[in-house]
């Protein structure tokens, strides 16, 4: 099984809320070192910390860091972004290219780059946090960048296997955070989320379903769209 114990962990999107427990909770499990990446990294009161520039949707910066960080032995692809609608329609073309940059095309990117770095190191972890969302299509470009994202991890899983590499997929509705600030209802927090991630990633489990919610809408998907999605009743009356 896969431990975060010696390890060297990656983060991406750590200045955030669910990225700071990302980064403190690896140390109190007993990780060596953790890079806590981020496009204006800040200062850690840590020396285990190693605050790592990286935008997630330049290349270029993605090769500085896996040149920077050749001893990760567990890779965190926790960045993301909401864009300013959740229409597909409404929202403007350039919102969408960017959305599915930051949520897609980086973290896909990331893996590959690091996979070299990966293959073969005791413990080598892939964890990519997608989001209910990847199930549930009530964020227009955001759902198709997690879903892409699910798909994409799915894939990942089977081709990073015989290089010893585990994949662990993130499932999970609101976190209480500043980018789910706007949502009403229950959300999680992070600490219980990354606490579930780290948890199940030690366990060697593939996928992370974090809450009821997320939990509820897996299920649904055995079953027709119109249960999924009852507004469709409405609309078809």
């Amino acid at each position: 099984m896969p431990s975060l114990d010696g390890a060297v962990v990656l983060v991406t999107g750590a200045n955030g809320g669910i990225g700071t427990h990302f980064v403190h909770d690896a140390l109190a499990r007993g990780a060596a070192k953790v890079y806590a990446t981020a496009r204006s990294p800040r200062a850690w009161d840590d020396e285990r910390i190693v605050p790592l520039t990286l935008d997630v949707t330049d290349p270029a910066s993605i090769d500085a860091a896996v040149a920077a960080a050749t001893d990760v032995t567990v890779l965190i692809n926790n960045a993301g972004a909401v864009p300013p609608s959740a229409s597909l329609l409404d929202v403007t073309e350039a919102d969408i290219r960017a959305n599915m940059e930051t949520n897609f095309f980086g973290p896909v990117f990331l893996a590959r780059a690091f996979a070299p770095i990966l293959a073969g190191k005791q413990g080598a972890v892939l964890v990519d946090v997608h989001s209910v969302a990847s199930w549930y299509a009530f964020g227009g470009v955001y759902s198709a960048s997690k879903a892409a994202l699910w798909s994409a991890t799915n894939a990942l899983r089977i081709e990073l296997a015989p290089m010893g590499i585990h994949v662990t997929g993130v499932h999970m509705g609101y976190v209480d955070t500043r980018m789910a600030a706007h949502a009403d209802g229950p959300k999680m927090l992070p600490t219980q989320l990354v606490t579930a991630v780290y948890d199940a990633v030690e366990a060697g489990e593939y996928e992370v379903l974090a809450d009821e919610l997320t939990q509820g809408v897996k299920a649904a998907l055995s079953g027709p769209v119109e249960a999924l999605y009852p507004d469709l009743h409405s609309t078809n009356a």
